[in-house]
């Protein structure tokens, strides 16, 4: 009895183990942790093919302006040049001036990370675009705002010193070419030339292909433009602001096609249009004086390449310098050298 009695009781604890193990065994597995929450996508970047053909036709027109080379050698040399010249229109050269600067500010990592971040919400997206809308300088708040102006006021004030240097260097060959007989030709069809020049204003004011989808990549993040600039310190001036404006509103996904209307109130500003159009104005002044052909080199390079870059350097933040009571007259004909004294030989 006395050995019997232990190994009842162990079967019996068996018995009770077994039947604690087969009803965990049977118990339902625990449910899974929930999904986690997807991180919120971004609006898609959005910059209509329009905003960024105006600053190709921009850069192109700059570029190839900048290049005028002051040593002509025939009244063709002056036609061809002053051609080019008058191309520009001083509305479209001043949209392809904010579109460019938007495309400058888009280089920024600190400004498009900011601006990103309200594009995770369709309702922070739409409010801050209709604040951007109603008043550009709403931009002015944003985080990276002072490195995005920096970069904007960089590419401009590059773009207007070189233009601004080839002026006057055009200016400079009004009086040296003046030794050359065919200079002090009078232009024919002087009228016509006039008419012309009037007429011509953004017929050829287009950038090319290759330089509209390396735009294209710039502006997207795919290939960057070779800017570095310190940060702005505000005020900035109005154009900039306005290409911060673009710029804010492509990351926010709200300056594609659908949106020009939108988009297209802040490719524009009235005082910086003043300055392009009276650089335009004075050119068909100075052209309706001028008669030989170094009269017409003086126009050019004072008037369209050096006073246009003069008004983009000034949309870049530049001082305004004072404005002459009138137009500058083309220069007078270079004295003739008197010739050297001959002395009789004691």
């Amino acid at each position: 009895m006395t050995l019997i009695a232990p190994i009842r009781m162990a079967l019996i604890a068996g018995v009770a183990l077994c039947g604690v193990s087969l009803a965990s065994c049977s118990e339902p597995a625990p449910p899974p942790p929930p999904p986690l929450t997807p991180p919120p996508t971004p609006a898609a970047f959005s910059l209509s093919t329009r905003v960024i053909a105006n600053a190709a036709a921009y850069e192109d027109y700059m570029a190839r302006a900048a290049l005028v080379d002051p040593n002509f050698k025939s009244g063709a040399d002056v036609a061809q040049a002053l051609k080019l010249g008058a191309s520009d229109d001083p509305q479209a050269l001043l949209r392809g001036e904010i579109a460019y600067a938007a495309i400058a500010a888009l280089q920024d990592p600190n400004y498009v990370a900011s601006v990103r971040n309200y594009s995770e919400n369709d309702a922070a997206r739409r409010q801050l675009a209709g604040l951007i809308e109603q008043d550009p300088r709403y931009v002015l708040g944003l985080p990276g705002a002072n490195t995005a102006a920096g970069l904007a006021i960089a590419a401009l004030t590059d773009q207007g010193q070189k233009l601004k240097a080839a002026g006057a260097a055009v200016k400079q060959s009004a009086y040296d070419v003046q030794h050359q007989a065919w200079s002090k030709e009078f232009v024919p069809d002087r009228d016509e030339r006039l008419a012309s020049a009037k007429n011509s204003s953004g017929f050829t004011f287009t950038g090319r292909a290759d330089e509209l989808a390396h735009l294209q990549r710039a502006a997207a993040g795919f290939e960057p433009l070779a800017l570095n600039a310190p940060p702005a310190t505000a005020p900035y001036p109005p154009v900039v602001i306005r290409g911060l404006a673009v710029a804010a509103l492509a990351l926010l996904g709200e300056a594609g096609e659908e949106n020009e209307t939108l988009v297209a109130p802040l490719l524009t500003d009235p005082t910086s249009a003043n300055c392009l159009n009276m650089a335009k104005l004075n050119l068909y002044q100075c052209l309706a004086v001028a008669k030989p052909y170094y009269e017409d080199i003086f126009c050019l390079g004072e008037h369209v390449l050096h006073d246009t870059g003069e008004c983009v350097m000034i949309d870049a933040g530049a001082p305004v310098p004072p404005a002459p009571s009138t137009p500058a007259p083309p220069p007078a004909p270079a004295p003739a050298k008197p010739a050297p004294s001959r002395r009789r030989a004691g």
